[in-house]
């Protein structure tokens, strides 16, 4: 399998496709104005406790609250015994049985300040959810700053690797501090594993030093952004290239790689042709498909995705797809194709919570266990962690998957003012990369000429707020003037660009 990432920046947002076989597995997404705060480190101010609900409230500068259970202080103040290390930072634990829980009235008081990492993006109507247990992700390793412990992630299979691991890092390890071996870490030496720890050090320093003179709410330290993190958690060997559009950015990924990873920098490669990069790799038209409800198999079948704030259901369907023998071998084959599809779609819209996926019913006990058997090999291709649930009285299936930011089409997509909510339309920033995407096709064409961009108001005023950054520069590349026109009967998703003699006027 040919793996590839290509990386599409504008000064809007950028996109991140992983393709597999030249085939769409994984879209990051990120607005350059709204960076994720995943892994974000505050010094919060506690509001509310609430011993009701083992919880409590605390302000680290968002528009809400955000929230701390009980457990999420624990982790980092009681003594724990560690049976296993996972990828990331997260951990399975066994508590002394001498250890009794304390309630989280005990832990906190209002106004008590304290030092939180944000775990999950806030969702819909519900704030951050925050951990007082802290941990910095580098390369190869994973810090603790509170915890004395050491550990490797489960993907590294093999016993000895795992305990040859330990003895490495046994050896750079400091007393009061943990580290866990990322699973990037597996078959590295000593030499790899010095400059990431010291680094993650040196950063925790310098995140104490601001906690100490900050007032809260305060950031304190920020992730890095999504190229970088893609750089650092999914770029590897098994990628046969990294393309990206920005000399900008080809310029990050070698000063990072000649860091960390020098044997990758022949990967990266820097896109120069004028057609934009995901058109000509064909993504932009597997993400528009990623954003509609019905995706069709090869077969003729068909999955039905609908996204709630509760969970999100699929419905199988075989519909054209008549099959070769009989019924059941129909249903039997099209649920396969739609077990690999579901697990693609999962990954592709980073769908999380609950999953409910409502196969066709089969008859065969057999054809079910394989059903489910393939369902889990597909799964574990994720990089989120997932669980699969059958609930066979219902005939149906049930995957939980880890969600710790919106899906693909809450970043892509906004609430429709035209349906009052009940759909969604492409959000303004995404209409605006369009249109700078489109301009850029004019490219040596029109030298002089006036070019007219009519739009919806929402989208002519989000423009204008940003002449500066990005119509001043389009207009340096194309050698042309843009002008900007509303029109409140356009669609916010529809514009158009008409390119005109030079010195044209309009009304």
């Amino acid at each position: 399998m040919t793996k590839e990432i290509i990386v599409n920046s504008s000064p809007f947002m950028t996109r991140v496709a992983i393709l597999e076989d030249g085939e769409l597995s994984e879209i990051l997404v990120e607005d350059k104005e709204k960076k994720s705060i995943v892994g974000n480190i505050y010094k919060g101010r506690v509001n509310r406790v609430l011993p009701g609900m083992r919880s409590a409230f605390v302000d680290i500068g968002l528009a809400k609250d955000a929230f701390l259970y009980v457990t999420d202080v624990t982790e980092s103040l009681a003594d724990y015994d560690f049976e296993e290390a996972i990828e990331g930072g997260n951990k399975r634990k066994r508590r002394s049985s001498r250890y009794r829980s304390p309630s989280i009235d005990e832990l906190l008081k209002p106004g008590q300040e304290i030092l939180v990492q944000v775990a999950k993006e806030p969702l819909g109507t519900k704030g951050a959810r925050i951990t007082a247990y802290l941990t910095l992700a580098g390369k190869y390793l994973v810090l603790m700053p509170a915890i004395d412990h050491l550990g490797v992630s489960r993907k590294i299979k093999s016993a000895e690797e795992r305990s040859r691991l330990r003895k490495l890092l046994s050896r750079i390890k400091k007393r009061g501090v943990g580290l866990i071996v990322r699973t990037a870490g597996e078959g590295k030496e000593l030499s790899d594993f010095k400059p990431d720890f010291k680094y993650l050090l040196h950063t925790w320093e310098e995140i104490k030093k601001r906690a100490d003179k900050a007032k809260p709410p305060a950031l304190l330290y920020e992730e890095p952004d999504v190229f970088l993190k893609v750089l650092r958690d999914i770029f590897s060997p098994e990628f046969s290239a990294l393309i990206v559009d920005t000399e900008e950015d080809y310029q990050r990924a070698v000063e990072f790689l000649e860091q960390f990873q020098p044997q990758l920098l022949p990967k990266v490669k820097l896109y120069i042709r004028e057609k934009p990069i995901f058109e000509e790799l064909g993504v932009e038209p597997q993400i528009e498909k990623a954003l509609e409800n019905r995706v069709w198999l090869k077969s003729g079948g068909y999955i039905v995705i609908n996204e709630t704030e509760a969970l999100v259901a699929i419905d199988v369907n075989t519909g054209k797809y008549v099959g070769r023998t009989d019924l059941e071998d129909t249903v039997f084959r099209t649920n396969l194709e739609a077990a690999r599809e579901v697990a693609r779609q999962l990954r592709l819209r980073d769908l999380g919570g609950i999953i409910v996926v409502d196969f066709i019913d089969m008859e065969k006990r057999a054809h079910q266990e394989e059903l489910l058997r393939l369902l889990e090999a597909e799964l574990s291709r994720d990089r989120s962690q997932s669980r699969l649930l059958p609930l066979k009285e219902f005939g149906l299936v049930a995957i939980t998957r880890k969600r710790v930011k919106e899906s693909l089409g809450q970043l892509l997509c906004q609430p429709c003012s035209h349906c009052k909510g009940l759909g969604r339309i492409k959000a303004t920033n995404l209409i605006c990369h369009q249109i700078l995407t489109d301009l850029a096709k004019l490219k040596g064409r029109l030298s002089g000429d006036t070019i007219i961009i009519r739009a919806h108001p929402s989208v002519i005023s989000y423009l204008k707020e940003r002449k500066e950054k990005v119509l001043s520069p389009m207009e340096k590349e194309l050698e042309a003037v843009l002008l900007l026109k509303e029109d409140p009967l356009l669609h916010e998703e529809q514009f158009d660009i008409l390119p005109t003699r030079s010195g044209a006027r309009f009304i």
